[in-house]
């Protein structure tokens, strides 16, 4: 029996694929493209402002909410090429197969308080 339990902790590990929550942070991916549309739309801010190649995307949370359905956070740094900064929080619902697993709320960082 013990040999069982070992096995199965293995086979749930943290490296598994089948434990592992989506990976959604790539700056290619649905979050921050969703966050750069949302700032788009609301005037925030271009394409020809954003200095793309030095955006960041980083998870913050990232909880089961069903079968294979994860509620993810994420924090999205946007560089625009005069410098300044632009961060979006999003909320969404992630599959391992799919990031787009629907709608995503974006909220816009007005101001920074501490570290």
């Amino acid at each position: 029996m013990r040999w069982l339990l070992v096995a199965i902790g293995i086979g749930l590990s943290a490296s598994s694929p089948l434990a592992a929550d989506p990976d959604c942070a790539g700056v290619e991916r649905w979050p921050t493209n969703m966050a750069f549309v949302h700032l788009k739309n609301a005037g925030v801010t271009t394409n020809d402002e954003v200095d793309f190649s030095k955006t960041k995307t980083m998870r913050l949370a990232s909880e089961p909410i069903g079968k294979d359905l994860y509620r993810q956070v994420h924090r999205v740094t946007f560089t625009e090429k005069s410098g300044k900064l632009i961060d979006v929080i999003t909320v969404s619902s992630a599959s391992r197969e799919e990031c787009s697993m629907g709608e995503v709320d974006a909220f816009l960082v007005s101001k920074q308080l501490g570290r």
